[in-house]
């Protein structure tokens, strides 16, 4: 197992190993021995937003429809013997699996027979089965789920959102798709599609609990089939600075409206930097977070609810914005006051106070993290495919200062910049 190296963290005493297998697989082990659960990713580089690509052996670029990441996704667990989840059921482990804007995930967690949980892992998503007969199939299954998702509030607002921000990236499509799009998709393409992502150099797999590094290094020699090395090239139009539109709403089954108000990003064509996202969290904390004063302001008002009241910095390639949610009586003004707040930020600084709590409060919570196998496992897999590595977030984070967190905020949360998605109730 020496192609496996122990990463360790000095502000944490946490450690892990991290290495390429001869397949070209990157693998990461987190072993967490006094745990009783193990938690392990197989994932792909490989998402909703990566329908125009083409690899350096070819000269011209493959547009495929919306949505085939996720039907991929929902196919994979398919095969001529049957269904993987029959097969995680013999060990005991819960299986699932998930595609984002920027990666596909199959996952399991279990309390024992890891190692045979691990084997199905392997195999299933190394092994692609596709027909005419099941894929036509899928076509009305996942046709009814993104009905479903029509009339999800929650996933209305983000995506009203998105398509009032974005003007030609693809983060602006839902992930699985339209009825329309995925009609178009054949055995074919998803062959064609499998074949560029699912190369075992363009995929991770992160396992971290009650696991040795050396058991899961002998299961890669057995299960793991050699790849020939690719490179994709992702292709995306350039999207223009200035957002589509500042406004959108719709009406659904809501009993109070929910709202999200985004500031979409300038972008180049390298993500943030781990300073740069610790710099953008604690500078979100401090403005946002239930400790304060724009909270407390808004809380006090009845503007809002503590419980579903949040941010996120939302970011991949190509593409990056700061989030505020929640529900309010009156959206309209929420989003003036999160605006007047920032402004006076922007302004007048933080008191230092307000500063530091917000760093400790985000420190804390990435410490805490560090518990959980799920987060640990997760976490790994997009730090992976973003360049970035989990204990030099968590030093970052503890090494911001107030002056570089200001700085960030030179690039970010610009009204001008600035949509306001809201679901209203029917009546």
């Amino acid at each position: 197992m020496d192609w496996l190296k122990k990463i360790t963290s000095e502000r944490t005493g946490d450690f892990y190993y991290t290495g390429k297998h001869s397949s070209g697989l990157t693998v990461t082990v987190y072993p967490k021995e006094k745990n009783n659960s193990t938690y392990a990713i197989f994932g792909t580089k490989y998402g909703s937003i990566d329908n125009c690509f083409k690899t350096a052996q070819e000269s011209e670029p493959h547009r495929v429809p919306a949505g085939i990441a996720h039907y991929l996704e929902h196919k994979m667990f398919e095969s001529e013997d049957g269904d993987a989840f029959e097969r995680f059921a013999k060990t005991g482990a819960s299986a699932n699996a998930y595609t984002s804007f920027d990666m596909t995930c199959y996952l399991f967690s279990c309390t024992e027979n890891v190692y045979e949980s691990l084997k199905i892992l392997l195999d299933f998503v190394q092994s692609p089965y596709f027909t005419e007969q099941t894929v036509q199939k899928e076509q009305g299954i996942i046709g009814q789920e993104i009905k479903m998702y029509d009339d999800d509030p929650q996933w209305r607002v983000l995506f009203n959102l998105l398509d009032a921000l974005y003007q030609k990236h693809p983060v602006r499509t839902d992930i699985a798709g339209t009825v329309e799009t995925i009609a178009k998709i054949t055995p074919d393409l998803l062959y064609q599609c499998y074949h560029t992502f699912y190369n075992l150099n363009n995929m991770v797999l992160c396992i971290a609990g009650n696991v040795q590094p050396d058991r899961v290094a002998e299961m890669c020699d057995e299960m793991l089939k050699p790849a020939q090395p690719v490179q994709i090239d992702r292709i995306f139009e350039q999207e223009p600075d200035h957002i589509v539109k500042a406004r959108v709403e719709q009406k659904l089954s809501v009993a109070v409206p929910l709202f999200e108000l985004g500031f979409k990003e300038k972008v180049s064509s390298k993500r943030p930097s781990v300073k740069e996202i610790a710099e953008t969290e604690i500078l979100l904390e401090a403005i946002s977070s239930n400790a304060s004063p724009l909270f407390r302001r808004l809380l006090d008002a009845g503007l809002i609810n503590e419980a579903s009241f949040g941010n996120e910095y939302f970011e991949g390639p190509g593409y990056a914005s700061v989030i505020f949610s929640g529900e309010s009586k009156d959206p309209e003004q929420v989003a003036q006051e999160i605006k007047r707040e920032i402004e006076n930020v922007r302004k007048n600084g933080f008191d230092r106070r307000i500063f530091e709590c917000a760093k400790k409060a985000v420190y804390g919570r990435n410490i805490a993290s560090l518990n959980h196998v799920g987060s640990i496992a997760n976490s790994l897999v997009s730090l992976a495919f973003s360049g970035r590595e989990l204990f030099q977030y968590i030093d970052a984070v503890a090494q911001t200062d107030l002056n570089s967190v200001m700085a960030r905020l030179e690039n970010q949360l610009h009204s001008e910049f600035s949509s306001l998605s809201v679901i209203f109730p029917n009546q």
